[in-house]
């Protein structure tokens, strides 16, 4: 009968998978409701909460996606949440103080240096959050990262798009046209790169302690190296290609890569799952036929 119940609850679990899909339509909605009225209106205190509506869309779906795949992760919505919060404030105020102090010019050490401050401080937060809970399961790491990932693209979106808005002068097709291209990019982006991270490292840490080895520290290079061609390749392609298709190449191309490693820790993060609910299955049939025999 345990057994059973654990197998159901797995199943359960497996059938919600398309509550993402209904935020992104109604949030499409809302988004393009919000720009007709603001439009017809002309009220500028609707502005702020247009472009806010537009920055965050993209990553909370992203963030919504994954959740509902956790399966038999116990992560909370309340603890998910909270990594998204503590990731983006901590993240964009950690960088905003760190990258004056190490960047003075925009050059190739500089591109990598801004990929080594970034993926560090956005996961802060996380390490805020679970430093006293259990955080041995990838799931949850790949979770969390995504959370806390998307947060900080969030944010750093929002600051984006009234850099856009300053610079043409209050152009709300500027405005719109840079949320909307963050948007779509940031799934493969900032999101993408931390949960790499922090899955590998709630692979490798105990119950109620964070492990830093060899594995983690390379998750670390490899996020942080996508970072730097995320933002470096592109202009490397345009000394070689036609100008215009340098960012869709060079950011397709990283992009790609990127998910392709994040779908391979997805898949381990299910394997160890369906080891550990074998496990646990088990344990509670052998539990139960020697209470029988007894």
């Amino acid at each position: 009968m345990a057994q059973e119940q654990v197998a159901g609850q797995g199943k359960r679990r497996r059938v919600r998978h398309r509550s993402w899909l209904r935020v992104l339509l109604i949030g499409l909605l809302l988004y393009v409701l919000g720009i007709g009225v603001l439009i017809l209106t002309g009220n500028p205190n609707l502005f702020p909460t247009v472009v806010m509506v537009g920055n965050f869309l993209g990553p909370v779906v992203f963030v919504a996606f994954f959740y509902e795949r956790r399966e038999l992760s116990q992560l909370s919505m309340p603890t998910t949440a909270l990594g998204f919060l503590y990731g983006g404030l901590l993240g964009v105020l950690a960088a905003s103080i760190l990258e004056p102090v190490f960047i003075r010019q925009m050059n190739l050490l500089s591109v990598f240096l801004v990929g080594v401050i970034e993926e560090f401080v956005k996961i802060l937060g996380v390490l805020v959050i679970a430093r006293r809970k259990r955080h041995d399961a990838e799931m949850d790491g790949l979770i969390l990262g995504a959370a806390a990932g998307m947060g900080f693209a969030a944010l750093e979106s929002n600051g984006y798009a009234f850099s856009a808005f300053m610079a043409s002068r209050g152009s709300l097709s500027a405005t719109v046209g840079v949320t909307l291209l963050r948007g779509l990019l940031s799934p493969v982006g900032h999101g993408t790169w931390t949960a790499i991270l922090i899955s590998v490292l709630f692979r490798e840490s105990g119950p109620k302690r964070f492990r830093i080895n060899l594995k983690v520290l390379g998750a670390y290079l490899i996020v942080v190296v996508l970072h730097a061609l995320w933002d470096g390749l592109p202009a490397v392609i345009a000394a070689l290609l036609s100008p215009g298709i340098d960012v869709f190449i060079g950011q397709a191309l990283v992009g790609g890569i990127g998910l392709f490693i994040l779908w391979r820790r997805w898949r381990e993060a299910r394997r160890l799952q369906e080891a550990e609910q074998a496990a646990t299955a088990g344990g509670v049939a052998e539990g139960t036929a020697t209470a029988a025999d007894v």
